[in-house]
This record gives C-alpha cells, structure tokens and sequence, in this order.
C-alpha cells in the first residue's frame, strides 16, 4: 500500500512540473501602460514581482498543511506503536 501512495505521489509531482508554464500575470492597464514603453525591461520586471508576490501565500498554505500533514502523522505513529 505504500508503494502506491508514493508512487502516485511521485506520478502527481511529475506531472506538475511537466505541465508547468511561465505565467504572465499583468492587469490589463499595467499592460496596455508597460506596452507602450520602447524599453520592455519595465514590463518584465513589473510581471516578475507580481508573480513573486503570487507564489508566497501559495507557498505559507503549502507550509502549514505540510506542517498539519507531519503532525498527524507523528502522532498517527505514536499511537500504534502503544
């Protein structure tokens, strides 16, 4: 039973990195403004911090259902070895 746990575990992490795309994540007014800039260096330096401000609270929930996940498990192995 572990093995297939792990192994659609591993299955599912691979398959969100192979579908992974760059994400351009610009309002449609910092767009049109950034657009009509001859320089693109602001624009993509604009749709970079807008997507590093994106991955955070994605990143903090990861974390904390993460540290729950490690908990119960703790505790799940705590239990059955009493």
């Amino acid at each position: 039973m572990m093995k297939t746990n792990s192994f659609k575990i591993i299955l599912s992490v691979i398959l969100i990195f192979a579908v992974f795309t760059v994400a351009d994540a610009q309002c449609s007014m910092c767009r049109a403004v950034l657009e009509s800039d001859t320089d693109q260096s602001a624009a993509k330096g604009i749709n970079n911090g807008i997507v590093y401000l994106m991955a955070f609270p994605y990143l903090l929930v990861g974390g904390v259902f993460y540290a729950v996940y490690r908990n119960r498990r703790k505790k799940r192995q705590e239990t059955e070895t009493q």
